[in-house]
């Protein structure tokens, strides 16, 4: 089934060039078929590249997908246009009186700063109580993943010695988990980040359950024990020239930036080995499959 956005939307051509099946809202009313409702609020800077990525991953599924792209009002983004953001984005006022099957918040690029002091803590915590109360399920991503938790828990980050960059290996932690179906023994996932969370704080506390975790990186997937709010702190979403991008920027800029680890073929930066692509398609098939569509009620309204 398909993905339905709007078709003058940048992801649109790029998916279909993947033969991708995309379908416009016209399109999708002439379907007699209840779509699962996402919400992605899309905290990053790379507007068009992250809400082009996670499109790519909801759309592989049986089913009727319709995807609304929030902004927040207290920050305007100046890596994108005007035009864009205004033409595709809604406002959370706008769609505060509406109920979503599912939800995605992504990471963004304020990780040094403390919670308070981001200029959108407040809206976002709104949006968080917002998400409590009107969606089956969320995913936080990243930093999204460490204001999450340290808003609905309390539970703090810690700056890391070195940016953690690169693609690491990861074990399940959970046997049988519907989240992991399909996965291999190990599997991979991109991260890139400053800080990370006090996992010690996380696993003692008897909220949560860790899906996955790897001995460079970490906790890589955790949920809460009633399903309803999963925690990624990598990038499985990633395509396969992000951190190459993200690596270019930074030298560019100046700044000390090791190379992305298990990243490059040969140390070669024109050379990538893309080993997490099954991860994230899995990642996000199983998510929508298990712990949106199979639990969401059928009258969205019913929650």
């Amino acid at each position: 089934m398909p993905i339905v956005i709007p078709k003058d939307i940048p992801a649109f051509d790029i998916l279909t060039e993947e033969n991708i099946f995309c379908m416009d809202k016209i399109g999708a009313q002439e379907q007699d078929i209840r779509p699962i409702e996402v919400l992605i609020l899309n905290l990053m800077p790379t507007k068009i590249e992250t809400e082009t990525q996670l499109m790519r991953l909801l759309s592989n599924s049986p089913l009727q997908t319709n995807v609304t792209l929030i902004k927040t009002d207290t920050y305007k983004p100046t890596n994108v246009s005007y035009e864009h953001m205004d033409k595709f984005y809604s406002t959370f006022n706008e769609i505060k009186g509406k109920q979503f099957d599912a939800m995605i918040v992504t990471g963004a690029p304020v990780e040094n700063l403390p919670f308070t002091e981001v200029v959108y803590w407040k809206e976002l915590c709104e949006i968080f109580d917002f998400a409590d109360k009107n969606v089956t399920s969320t995913i936080f991503v990243c930093w999204g993943a460490q204001a999450a938790l340290n808003y609905y828990y309390g539970i703090g980050k810690k700056k890391l010695n070195k940016k953690l960059f690169g693609i690491y290996e990861n074990v399940s932690k959970t046997p049988n988990e519907p989240l992991l179906r399909g996965f291999n023994d190990t599997f991979n996932i991109p991260h890139s980040r400053h800080t990370k969370i006090d996992e010690k704080q996380l696993e003692k506390s008897g909220e949560f359950v860790v899906l996955a975790k790897g001995e460079e990186c970490g906790i890589s997937i955790a949920k809460t024990v009633d399903n309803r709010k999963f925690f990624f702190f990598g990038h499985a979403e990633y395509d396969r020239y992000t951190l190459r991008t993200e690596y270019l920027r930074d030298i560019e800029k100046g700044l000390h930036i090791e190379k992305p680890v298990n990243y490059f073929v040969n140390d070669d930066i024109d050379k990538v080995k893309m080993s997490w692509k099954s991860t994230g398609n899995l990642l996000f098939y199983n998510w929508i499959n298990y712990y949106v569509y199979q639990v969401t009620p059928y009258n969205i309204g019913d929650k």
